[in-house]
């Protein structure tokens, strides 16, 4: 796993910033308040611009809760599929990608 991403909160939001080798924003993640059924937790944005969501999930075990991550841009091939982890100890959170395996 890569982290692609460090963030804090701060009024409920996820403020931070998205590296890779192609992507290099500022980019904040805005609580959805009225969440339609099956939609986003979080909406991502980087510059004025929408560059993805998030669904809260838990891991397979059932016990580390985590956001799962799609971003997506026209610059893309295709979606850009990551999982955001929140620190307990300090509040702050982090962004990580995993090559999918190919089946």
């Amino acid at each position: 796993m890569a982290t692609i991403g460090t963030f804090s909160q701060k009024d409920g939001k996820w403020t931070g910033t998205i590296r890779t080798m192609t992507i290099n924003v500022k980019a904040q993640m805005v609580p959805v308040t009225e969440k339609a059924e099956g939609g986003p937790d979080y909406r991502i944005f980087a510059g004025g611009a929408e560059l993805g969501a998030a669904w809260r999930e838990e891991s397979k075990d059932g016990e580390t809760p985590y956001l799962a991550v799609k971003l997506d841009d026209p610059g893309f091939e295709k979606p850009l599929r990551a999982a955001f982890f929140e620190k307990e100890e300090d509040g702050s959170g982090v962004l990580v990608w995993n090559r999918q395996k190919l089946n």
